[in-house]
């Protein structure tokens, strides 16, 4: 590897670190890391795989580190897997019948109504346990099946929508909300990484260095989450919902 290379691994593994950090809070990493690998001169299908496996591992840290303080909400989790598989195998399908450009405009327009509703205080749960037959086996389904279908359909900032939709209408708190959240992510970047692999889109050897940046970047912004709590998230949230915003507007009105 000459010293340009060494020198994007550098870079690239940098912007790891920072998505892995902001995702694991909060979700929206792959916002900066895939255009950042594109920008380096691999094409969308590469930067797309590698994405994958460096922030696959990376997420599966994040999740281990909320289960290890008992901060996942296995209920909300096992009632919604299989409706966020669902949703997204239906969104992958659809995607393929309808125009990508317009779904941007659409989230472009409803991406400030979910800033604001993050900002207004949410009456959280006092424990676990209440959670009704309401919440888990309809609000929980329909949530999961809404936001898997988005996945599939279009993709971007599903993690930080999953945390919204948990906070604002199950009524987890937000460290809960994100290390809920993660469960679906995972399984999510899984699924993909595996079809990614089969097609020979990764590229391990900027892979591998950007996995381990990744996954630093995870346990910090994991450990954070769970020492400073809903502001650190609340914050965070609302940084990964604007690059979201910007990175759309660039894609659909400017270029």
């Amino acid at each position: 590897m000459n010293f340009d290379d060494t020198t994007i691994t550098i870079i690239l593994s940098a912007v790891s670190f920072l998505a892995g950090f902001i995702d694991s809070i909060a979700g929206g990493g792959g916002l900066l890391l895939v255009p950042s690998i594109m920008l380096a001169g691999f094409p969308p299908q590469v930067a797309l795989g590698t994405n994958k496996f460096a922030s696959s591992v990376g997420t599966g840290t994040a999740l281990i580190n909320f289960i290890l303080k008992k901060k996942v909400v296995w209920k909300i989790a096992a009632s919604g897997i299989a409706f966020s598989l669902v949703g997204s195998f239906i969104g992958t399908k659809i995607i393929l019948i309808f125009n990508n450009e317009t779904a941007g405009k659409i989230i472009i327009s409803l991406l400030p109504l979910a800033m604001l509703i993050t900002l207004i205080p949410q009456k959280e749960r006092e424990t676990k346990s209440d959670l009704s037959s309401m919440d888990l086996y309809f609000k929980t389904p329909l949530i999961c099946l809404f936001i898997g279908f988005y996945d599939g359909f279009f993709g971007p900032g599903t993690g930080s929508f999953l945390i919204i939709a948990f906070h604002i209408f199950i009524g987890l708190g937000l460290v809960q909300s994100s290390a809920t959240a993660k469960v679906f992510n995972l399984a999510s970047n899984l699924g993909a990484l595996t079809v990614f692999i089969m097609g020979g889109k990764v590229v391990y050897l900027l892979g591998i260095p950007l996995a381990i940046a990744n996954i630093a970047g995870n346990y910090l912004g994991s450990n954070l989450a769970i020492k400073k709590g809903a502001n650190t998230v609340k914050f965070f949230l609302l940084l990964s919902l604007t690059i979201l915003m910007i990175s759309l507007i660039w894609k659909y009105t400017v270029e």
